[in-house]
């Protein structure tokens, strides 16, 4: 309870001296000018930084809208089949271990169909798989076989 009612004579006093300290008759003018400079300071810096941030989140919802709609656009640019086996060749061929001049890549339709001799069994089920991966892939016709074992039928 004393802290209560000493709370309000606390308040009083330190205002009292605040405006003792600003309309001392000395220096009284000079003191109430830099605070009020300060305050100016102050406030200009606030405008500053909330312009900032309003700008900042304004670039942040123009980024997230339109990567939101570039996600939802649909105008995928179909590619003719010569494009597309060229892409696809260049996506296979950057393995090293991936035999270039034995495999042979083409496109009908956008179902690529690959042809030739690996030296693994487990590479011809790999390069299909990264055929499938290939946007504007719509199939796949593996034909692709290891030495001393026939093509498979196409199908």
């Amino acid at each position: 309870m004393r802290l209560a009612r000493l709370l309000p004579l606390l308040l009083a006093a330190a205002a009292g001296a605040a405006l003792a300290h600003l309309f001392d008759p000395s220096s009284g003018r000079r003191r109430r000018h830099e605070t009020r400079d300060r305050g100016a300071k102050l406030a200009r810096r606030g405008v500053h930084k909330g312009r900032r941030l309003a700008r900042h989140a304004s670039s942040e919802a123009v980024g997230r809208t339109k990567r939101a709609a570039h996600a939802l656009s649909s105008n995928v640019v179909e590619l003719d089949d010569v494009t597309l086996a060229h892409k696809v060749e260049s996506i296979l061929f950057r393995d090293r271990d991936v035999p270039k001049g034995q495999i042979n890549v083409n496109a009908e339709n956008g179902v690529l169909f690959l042809r030739g001799e690996v030296e693994r069994p487990e590479l011809v089920g790999e390069l299909e798989a990264r055929v499938r991966k290939v946007r504007g892939v719509r199939g796949v016709e593996n034909l692709l076989h290891v030495p001393g074992h026939p093509p498979p039928e196409r199908g």
